[in-house]
């Protein structure tokens, strides 16, 4: 059955659970946020970089060397990492080494179980 908002021919059954769980829903604009923090670590070569610097420190020159990515690619994707506070820097003289800075992420590359055949 489908329900468009004005001529809904279903019917709701648990509307008590449904009102438990409408009170503990995040506001929409919190969710947009998690959305959005998910969509930085879904995309291949930023999962790649995080995985390389999740235990040590590393230059734009030596993960665009890693990643095969020019040191542009690499800065554009720091520079995402900064905004959402997922990597700390450490500056030697003009060099900057970056290395991930959120333990969440960290815990979710290191326990993620995929299994490929």
């Amino acid at each position: 059955m489908k329900c468009n908002g004005t001529n809904c021919n279903c019917h709701i059954f648990h509307q008590e659970t449904l009102d438990k769980v409408n009170e503990n829903l995040r506001s929409d604009n919190k969710l947009k946020a998690i959305s959005d923090y998910f969509k930085i670590v879904s995309d291949f070569t930023r999962i790649k970089m995080l995985e390389a610097i999740k235990d040590d420190f590393l230059c734009v020159c030596d993960l665009g060397h890693l990643l095969g990515i020019t040191k542009s690619a690499v800065s554009h994707q720091i520079k995402l990492f900064k905004e959402y506070d997922l990597v700390e820097q450490r500056r030697e003289g003009k060099m900057v080494y970056y290395k991930l800075k959120d333990q969440f992420i960290a815990d979710i590359i290191n326990n993620v179980g995929v299994e490929l055949n």
